[in-house]
């Protein structure tokens, strides 16, 4: 992964060009400060990345289902903290949808996982209760019927946080 993570910040230009890294489910989102200085044909070649988009104001670098740990190594070559990346500056580049878009799925990103881990387990509990597994009294029901609740109960809060983080506000709380 390491050997794969230097390749990647020497393709983007190295580390003094990357403005911000996030991913995806298969993909590196770089935000980097020269694409010129970025060498699309390179990365292409590198076993290990499937390939190279640049979409958006985003150089893009398709790796597969283990970009998590790509993406950790890259943070560790590059030496950019997670915490402290810097949001990508508000310049004219893109038009006004792209970068829209951009900070709405900043924003909802970071959500995705837990709506749908609060759906799964709402559907779960309506199929207990239609094939008469439980009932709505029951202690099983009320605890899980709760927990599927809790997302939209504090919504604002959680919304809030990550809004906080895909604009890189300064955290209040210590986690």
């Amino acid at each position: 992964m390491t050997e794969l993570a230097r390749k990647i910040v020497a393709g983007v230009g190295g580390a003094d060009n990357i403005v911000s890294l996030m991913h995806c489910a298969t993909r590196l989102r770089f935000k980097l400060k020269d694409e010129s200085k970025a060498q699309a044909e390179v990365l292409k070649k590198t076993p290990g990345i499937i390939m190279v988009v640049e979409s958006g104001g985003q150089f893009q670098v398709v790796i597969g289902n283990h970009v998590a740990d790509v993406f950790l190594a890259v943070n560790s070559v590059a030496g950019l903290d997670e915490k402290a990346q810097q949001a990508p500056e508000n310049d004219d580049k893109g038009n006004l949808l792209n970068r829209f878009v951009y900070v709405i799925s900043g924003i909802f990103t970071p959500l995705i996982g837990l709506m749908a881990a609060t759906g799964i387990l709402k559907g779960m509990l309506a199929l207990a209760l239609t094939f008469q597994w439980t009932t709505e009294q029951s202690g099983t029901y009320l605890i899980l019927f709760s927990a599927s609740d809790a997302l939209f109960w504090f919504f604002p809060i959680i919304l809030g946080y990550t809004a906080g983080n895909a604009s890189a506000v300064i955290h209040l709380l210590p986690w």
